[in-house]
């Protein structure tokens, strides 16, 4: 099936035959839909809330934690392009109006000068047509205007990453995600000697503008804030692309010949979070960010997420501990089955048939597992995929963050819990990945390989069948101990379109 011509290109990107292979057998295969035993929500417990007085006391916890000389992470998808933020901008450019019609244009072009990218935008006009905006609105040349913003003769804005473009106005600068970033890290993050240490994964082809930024402006934020940025970027991994094939699931090849393999989506980060080597590591996407003046709520939570997981881990190191003793008394055993199951929610309706080693030998793989926290943000409009209480393949049931894609919609029941969903998940999460002997967990050997995504897409004209990873706050983190917790509206501000800039809480 392949000719040395394609074992070649598989040596150049680093993959082997039996990544190939396993990619071929699931496009025949597909990937059942996970089991879904019951929603998460704050009444059934499966989601923690915290109180005020609680939320302190965790706080005060990652104060501590701080002080030690433990390494802590934030780490920041920043790879995807911003096209998408663009879209009906594009349409419309490509569209036969030349003037705006749809409620998405009329509020761009009424209120463009709210952006903080507008008088960058206004020098690309002046540049390139030798007339302002307002010039350019007065004579009914909107498209001019829009090539400006997304073509590379201008701002370039449809090809860039969102971690590049403008979003906030401050009296002495505009500030980008990446900007943004970097000082709501500092508020929560900064270690016992005032460093902040971001890891980004970028695009190789914005990687040297990324790196740009960070000569131009980090000096800048270091001497104002008087604290020092450690700042890592890394590429996802060529190894990690999947093979695509055509519609009778053979590979798929390219007009020359050559196979063509895909990016296999974000939870090929799995193995840039792989190399990280720290003892909490945060992550959070690159569009959820706000200006200074609301960063307060945010860094509370995160603090308070933290502080969580710094308890939650103390506690399963001192079980783990106390297990290898010789004999582990019945008190010991029956905390540890109420931790796992209030705590973790970890539940096994066979635990009682099991013997006592048998249960001692379940309560160490289960412990013994990378843990994170995920703040949970209450449904404000259609409920969708997020968090549940899952069947494992152990026959164990554990909390998982589902997309609505991998649940069964021909099932009544499935759909009926999957619609009752109270709460979405808006990528807040802080990780521990060391186990009790201070040991560095291999992250690859707790994906759940059959939980990924396949979806159709085409290639100049021609039909094809892609492969993406499973997820990495998906299926990649499936066998990780997961504590849910509900986190305010107000730390999840997206922008997925360009109109969100428009919002209070981007102004």
């Amino acid at each position: 099936m392949f000719t040395t011509k394609d074992l070649e290109l598989l040596t150049k990107k680093g993959i082997s035959l039996e990544q190939v292979n396993e990619n071929l057998n699931a496009f025949k295969s597909g990937f059942k839909p996970l089991c879904i035993k019951d929603i998460a929500t704050v009444e059934n417990g499966i989601i923690h809330t915290i109180g005020d007085k609680e939320k302190q006391s965790y706080i005060n916890e990652w104060k501590n934690f701080l002080k030690t000389k433990s390494k802590i992470v934030k780490f920041v998808p920043a790879s995807g392009a911003a096209s998408r933020m663009f879209k009906f901008v594009f349409e419309f450019l490509q569209g036969s109006n030349n003037t705006p019609t749809s409620s998405d244009e009329v509020i761009l072009f009424g209120h463009i000068d709210r952006f903080a990218f507008y008088e960058d935008l206004n020098e690309a006009c002046l540049r390139n047509n030798s007339c302002t905006i307002e010039e350019l609105i007065e004579r009914g040349d909107y498209k001019a205007i829009v090539q400006n913003l997304l073509e590379k003769q201008g701002l370039n804005y449809g090809q860039l990453p969102k971690g590049l473009l403008k979003f906030h106005s401050y009296p002495d600068e505009k500030r980008t995600p990446f900007h943004e970033h970097l000082l709501e890290g500092a508020l929560y993050t900064s270690n016992y000697k005032g460093e902040v240490n971001l890891h980004f994964t970028v695009s190789a082809e914005h990687l040297k503008l990324f790196q740009f930024l960070t000569e131009i402006d980090v000096p800048k934020y270091e001497q104002r804030y008087n604290i020092k940025f450690n700042i890592d970027f890394s590429e996802q991994k060529s190894s990690t692309d999947t093979l695509a094939v055509d519609e009778a699931n053979n590979p798929f090849r390219e007009e020359n010949g050559d196979l063509l393999f895909r990016p296999g989506g974000h939870g090929a980060l799995i193995e840039n979070l792989n190399d990280i080597d720290a003892d909490v590591i945060f992550i959070k996407n690159i569009d959820n960010v706000v200006p200074d003046r609301l960063k307060s709520p945010t860094v509370d939570y995160k603090k308070a997420l933290a502080g969580l997981l710094i308890q939650c881990q103390k506690q399963i190191f001192g079980y783990l501990t106390a297990l290898e003793q010789k004999e582990a008394s019945d008190e010991l055993l029956n905390a540890i089955q109420e931790f796992c199951a209030k705590r973790l929610n970890i539940r096994n309706e066979h635990l009682a048939t099991l013997s006592r080693e048998e249960r001692i030998d379940y309560f160490r793989r289960k412990l013994n597992r990378p843990i994170r926290v995920c703040g949970m943000v209450r449904n404000t409009g259609e409920p969708g995929g997020g968090p549940f209480l899952v069947l494992n393949n152990d026959g164990t049931y554990s909390p998982q963050i589902l997309e609505s894609s991998q649940i069964d919609q021909t099932d009544p029941e499935q759909k009926d819990l999957m619609r009752k969903s109270t709460h979405f998940n808006p990528v807040d999460l802080v990780c521990a990945t060391r186990n009790y002997k201070g040991e560095k967990f291999d992250l690859k050997e707790y994906v759940d390989k059959n939980t990924g995504f396949i979806s159709s897409k085409s290639k100049n004209g021609r039909s094809l069948k892609a492969l993406e990873l499973p997820g990495l706050w998906n299926g990649a983190m499936s066998d990780w101990n997961t504590i849910f917790v509900e986190v305010p509206i107000e730390t999840f501000n997206p922008v997925k379109t360009v109109n969100d800039l428009l919002r209070e809480q981007h102004q």
